[in-house]
């Protein structure tokens, strides 16, 4: 008896007796048990004989097994794809998420698993990110906070989630900065202090939290540094100085 390979015997490979491409695929040297077999179950398998035979693709988007389905649907027409929007295992719509026209994307905007919202909300057009806004799951907020136009962040300044604010607090525009002054979060105002005019950062001087006044430090007026000169933690305290002397040397 033939040694057995350890690779042999981990590999699935289907009865080719009743399948009905045998006579015509498989006669072809289109498709090979073992290697490329849509009836395998095998991801694998199946990827390589729709990549051989893209023209078969359709025929299984009905197909009773999920895996079969999902790599189907990588081959199949755009057109086809949406016949497929109600499939019921999320695997297929993640597929369906990165492949369906923008135009029809807004199919999936209510999908009940996250990383298809997620893609949705990463190829959506920014006219119709607004209805991701209010998403129940906040990396699919922060996604939206990524793409949404500028101007029309407003709206989520007052996210439940930090990591949503924080992406806001980068984007916003400068002149719309002082609405998050007040923010809970230190990391949220820091980059407020890195970001709002100058003469906006008088709001924080006062901060709470020292790493804050240390950035408007930074950045801070003659008139606000020489209050921070004063401030009670010595690393703000030292940036002040040390700005002031580089004032008065250029003067």
């Amino acid at each position: 008896m033939p040694d057995i390979l350890p690779m042999e015997l981990s590999t699935p490979i289907a009865d080719c007796s009743h399948c009905p491409h045998r006579l015509d695929r498989l006669a072809q040297d289109r498709c090979q048990p073992g290697d490329r077999c849509v009836k395998a179950m095998s991801g694998r398998q199946i990827d390589r004989f729709f990549r051989e035979n893209p023209d078969l693709a359709a025929d299984y988007t009905g197909d009773d097994f999920w895996e079969r389905r999902a790599i189907a649907a990588r081959y199949v027409s755009q057109e086809r794809l949406l016949a497929m929007v109600g499939d019921p295992d999320e695997v297929v719509r993640r597929v369906l998420a990165y492949r369906l026209p923008v135009t029809e994307l807004h199919r999936l905007i209510d999908d009940s698993d996250r990383e298809v919202r997620i893609t949705v909300a990463d190829r959506l057009s920014p006219e119709q990110l607004e209805r991701l806004a209010n998403d129940g799951d906040y990396l699919v907020r922060k996604y939206v906070a990524r793409r949404m136009p500028a101007g029309r962040l407003f709206r989520m300044i007052c996210d439940d989630d930090r990591e949503v604010r924080m992406t806001v607090a980068r984007r916003l525009p400068i002149e719309s900065l002082g609405l998050l002054l007040n923010d809970q979060e230190p990391e949220i105002r820091r980059i407020v202090a890195e970001r709002i005019q100058p003469e906006a950062l008088s709001g924080l001087l006062n901060d709470p939290d020292w790493s804050v006044r240390v950035k408007v430090a930074e950045r801070a007026t003659q008139g606000m540094l020489e209050v921070l000169v004063f401030d009670t933690d010595p690393d703000v305290k030292e940036v002040a100085r040390q700005r002031l002397r580089e004032m008065q040397t250029h003067e």
